[in-house]
């Protein structure tokens, strides 16, 4: 067994939320937990929902799970407080000056439909807990090796593309598996996405398990339920999901997913992290005997398929849509990265209240947006003049609108570059400098610190992964004396739906500083050159990648030249 496995075997992850309390009762340093416990309670207290700081040691980050991306207003201002009294950065590291974009006391919605806030203090957490507690929050298994946040659709039960109200289904799978231990330790993370949608907005493609609706006739009735699809995942060795051939009875979705885990937990490896995910199972058995090995083990009959209900695919929820309830609307706010203030987050609750019916909610969707439901047509006005909706306005730029970043090296253990402010900058200046046609109403622009993909560049219009760039006569120097640069892989031509695929990563080793005028230059020509209706990420799979670089390369920067810098 790898070293995390021989970890999880000293102890059962799931142990570590008492003795977070006992540490913090204590007051103990991160040195003498260590001393306490091991260098492997820090893998451990990810099943807590905490991941310790990158670069700042004594810190944590903590994640929220929010399944299917539903709050109620209650739930949404207690996140919001927690982050404006405890995710604040101490003087040594900035304080209130810590991020000129941001400030202090925000949190950051995720790929996920989870929260995470940073500068925790592990004295403050069992505080936190009792908040959440209160209102039916956790941040159990946030993280580690075993289920994490269920996705499912930010609209659901809201809107008419919808062939039923998934939302339940993804509450009990998720109730199923949080502080379960038997699945609780799982080769690594396991990723399930459940929808009612035809629009697949919770991404299915690009998850271990995704369930979608489909319709089937059993004796006679027909009856609504989900197709299966398995094995999905991005980061190193990304992979669409397989379809199986089953229909899945909404009744059944936990026994379902319980049989998948259960195949995952006895077959996954366990020796190599770096081929652990599911969907490296699924390739080696392929899928048909994966699903053979799942009917074995599920205590329900699987049906055959049914008829699928899926239509496509929408990335967002941005903008004022119609609810299917009669004179209601939802809002769907732009966040650009996902970061926004702890104290206008609970200004979105409190708008939801005023403005809202009884049924009102705070929605977190995929995209790192939110949205406000059941807002009578009349309040919509209203609600839009809030001073938390000019930063978060639904009617942004296309850049702006389709611009998704993860944690970067700001906090991430892993992050290589900073992307958070990279991120808001870059959407800004090309939201003005770049001229779109005006039926192009988003771009799909996601920056990964890493080539973990947290934001999922592979499935972008443009993505981007992080890397150090070594460039004669640009940026800082290191002792060697070569001139070193942030910079980016640049992808070209993802997306997900029924015309799917990932970037091709067309140039690499491009300077940060560099990006702008490159994709100045892509979209002049993309302008120029579009058909009718023809999308960024269509066009760049029609033009031959030579000549997409060639097109790159005409900018006045260094686009091309930059290597990849190991240090």
């Amino acid at each position: 067994m790898n070293t995390v496995e021989r970890w999880k075997q000293e102890k059962h992850p799931l142990d570590v939320v008492e003795d977070v309390r006992e540490y913090a009762a204590e007051g103990l340093a991160f040195d003498e937990i260590e001393e306490r416990a091991g260098s492997g309670e820090w893998e451990r207290l990810k099943w807590a929902g905490m991941y310790t700081h990158g670069r700042q040691s004594g810190y944590f980050m903590l994640r929220t799970k929010v399944p299917g991306g539903y709050l109620t207003p209650e739930q949404a201002e207690v996140i919001g407080r927690v982050a404006t009294e405890y995710a604040t950065a101490p003087e040594e590291h900035g304080g209130a000056e810590q991020n000129e974009l941001w400030g202090d006391a925000f949190l950051d919605i995720t790929t996920r439909q989870d929260v995470q806030m940073h500068w925790i203090r592990l004295e403050d957490v069992p505080e936190i807990w009792d908040r959440y507690d209160e209102v039916g929050l956790t941040t159990v298994q946030g993280c580690g090796d075993g289920a994490r946040n269920v996705l499912g659709c930010p609209a659901a039960g809201l809107d008419d593309h919808e062939a039923f109200d998934a939302q339940p289904v993804v509450e009990a799978v998720s109730d199923f598996f949080t502080g379960n231990r038997e699945y609780a330790n799982l080769p690594r993370k396991f990723k399930l996405t459940i929808t009612g949608c035809r629009e697949d907005c919770a991404q299915s493609q690009i998850n271990d398990v995704g369930l979608t609706p489909a319709a089937k006739e059993i004796d006679g009735e027909r009856y609504y339920g989900f197709h299966a699809r398995v094995g999905g995942g991005l980061s190193d060795g990304p992979r669409m999901a397989s379809d199986l051939d089953v229909f899945v009875r909404p009744e059944d979705a936990v026994e379902f997913c319980r049989a998948v885990a259960q195949v995952f937990k006895e077959l996954g490896d366990r020796h190599n992290r770096g081929v652990c995910r599911m969907r490296y199972l699924v390739e080696q058995l392929g899928p048909e005997r994966f699903e053979a090995a799942v009917r074995d083990r599920c205590t329900v009959d699987l049906r055959e398929r049914g008829t699928d209900l899926t239509e496509g695919y929408t990335g967002d929820h941005v903008g004022v849509h119609d609810q299917k309830h009669g004179g209601l609307r939802y809002v769907g706010f732009n966040v650009v990265a996902g970061r926004m203030g702890g104290e206008e987050f609970v200004e979105a609750a409190r708008a939801a209240r005023r403005y809202g019916t009884e049924e009102t909610s705070i929605r977190l969707a995929t995209d790192q947006n939110f949205l406000v439901t059941h807002v009578p047509e009349g309040e919509v006005e209203d609600l839009l003049a809030e001073p938390f909706a000019a930063d978060y306005r639904p009617d942004p730029g296309p850049f702006s609108r389709g611009a998704v970043g993860c944690t970067g090296s700001e906090f991430c253990n892993y992050g290589v570059i900073e992307t958070k402010k990279r991120v808001k900058r870059w959407a800004r200046a090309l939201d003005d400098r770049v001229e779109t046609p005006d039926d192009l109403d988003v771009v799909r622009m996601h920056l990964s610190g890493c080539s973990a993909s947290c934001a999922q560049p592979q499935i972008a219009d443009v993505g981007f992964r992080g890397e150090t760039v070594k460039v004669e006569g640009e940026g800082s120097t290191n002792a060697e004396g070569d001139a070193i640069v942030e910079g980016v892989d640049f992808g070209l031509g993802g997306s997900l739906g029924l015309d799917n695929d990932f970037v091709d990563w067309v140039e690499t080793a491009v300077p940060a500083g560099s990006v702008i005028p490159a994709l100045e230059q892509l979209f002049a020509v993309y302008v120029e050159e579009r058909a009718d209706g023809e999308r960024f990420y269509e066009w760049c799979r029609r033009v031959e990648n030579d000549r997409l670089r060639t097109v790159m390369r005409r900018a006045d920067a260094t686009v091309a030249g930059g290597v990849a810098h190991d240090g």
